[in-house]
């Protein structure tokens, strides 16, 4: 699991378009919906204090009958023909496109993209999500190309773990788990295909991040203008993952070295430098002074190194304190938040329904 999610390729949205230096605000990263490379927590707290715990007679039925509902559920739903068959994947790291089907590629978006660890049907809401997103980035890639993709519908570093990897790639990281954890993934990917989130007839950018700061964030917020299924959503249970609070410092020096290489000039008295303006009413930060600059929190979460835009400031004798909470852009789905939402019974469909508002979920036909 990584902070933010980010594009691979040209990205068209209704009514905004996600640039990729936006998303590429978690770090050094780069993929479909991605995240940032440093990476997350592997496990949430739900799934440590439930991992390795034998299904009951009883539990066993209950999840039966679910899983009869939510396919009978599936069933019904409103048919999306797609128009893309197969996925083809720029490989960053060797330059070769890759021709994938849709349920190749989400297994290793699912493996990629977030812990085995997780619960099935977190894992299913993630690869509904990476589908969507990927379909959305096809669409406009093959009525717009862009020649920097040779061809491709998107970008991908399967062996950085971006966005998506392969079996092989997979089955190595795993290590002694691989069996085990690749069986689950593709479980989860033959019911994901099954699904895509759309919205006024197309397939959604369904954005996502690790962990929100308690509530998700509107994407009005952070790209360049409101993209209406990416709006606040309540996730406060996000606050018990692992992760979500980090604390980070920096001397004077090391935040003049900074702030000055990125333009500002500075005054004599260094607890003047920064001032917080605003905030969104998720808590992330949308405008703060940094000498004579402006910028928005995510401009100076990336300069910093943070891991949210939702951090709180206060400075010492020595420099300063960041609290920082959350992991990544908070925008979209939190994978944290989805682990949990399963973990209380809530399945796939109703976890997508959750994070990307107003959305439809249609039985998908290629």
């Amino acid at each position: 699991m990584k902070g933010d999610i980010a594009l691979l390729g040209s990205m068209a949205v209704s009514m905004v378009a996600i640039p990729l230096a936006a998303l590429l605000w978690a770090g050094a990263l780069g993929t479909p919906p991605f995240a940032s490379r440093d990476q997350g927590p592997q496990t949430s707290s739900a799934a440590a204090a439930t991992a390795g715990e034998d299904e009951t007679g009883e539990e066993a039925s209950s999840r039966k009958d679910a899983e009869e509902k939510l396919t009978a559920e599936v069933e019904e739903m409103e048919p999306y023909s797609s128009p893309v068959r197969e996925l083809k994947v720029l490989d960053r790291s060797t330059g070769r496109v890759e021709t994938l089907s849709l349920e190749e590629y989400v297994r290793g978006a699912i493996a990629a993209e977030m812990p085995a660890t997780f619960h099935e049907e977190a894992l299913k809401a993630q690869g509904v999500a990476a589908l969507s997103y990927a379909l959305n980035l096809a669409i406009a890639q093959r009525e717009s190309p862009d020649p920097a993709l040779k061809g491709a519908d998107f970008s991908a570093d399967p062996g950085r773990r971006q966005g998506y990897m392969t079996e092989e790639q997979a089955r190595e990281f795993y290590g002694d788990t691989a069996d085990y954890n690749w069986d689950k993934i593709c479980r989860a990917a033959e019911e994901a295909c099954q699904v895509v989130a759309t919205y006024e007839g197309e397939p959604i950018a369904a954005a996502y991040h690790a962990i929100s700061s308690g509530v998700t964030e509107n994407a009005a917020n952070i790209w360049e203008g409101p993209v209406p299924y990416l709006v606040e959503a309540d996730s406060s249970w996000d606050m018990l993952a692992e992760g979500y609070k980090s604390m980070v410092s920096f001397t004077q020096a090391e935040m003049e070295e900074k702030l000055t290489a990125a333009g500002a000039t500075l005054g004599p008295d260094f607890t003047s430098w920064l001032e917080i303006l605003e905030r969104s009413p998720a808590g992330y930060v949308t405008s703060i002074r940094a000498g004579d600059l402006t910028l928005h929190g995510n401009e100076l979460r990336n300069l910093l190194g943070l891991r949210s835009a939702c951090f709180y400031l206060s400075t010492q004798t020595r420099g300063f304190i960041f609290e920082v909470r959350g992991y990544g852009h908070g925008a979209g789905l939190s994978q944290n938040g989805a682990d949990y939402l399963a973990r209380q019974g809530k399945n796939f469909c109703q976890i997508l329904r959750h994070y990307y508002t107003g959305v439809q979920l249609c039985r998908l036909e290629v």
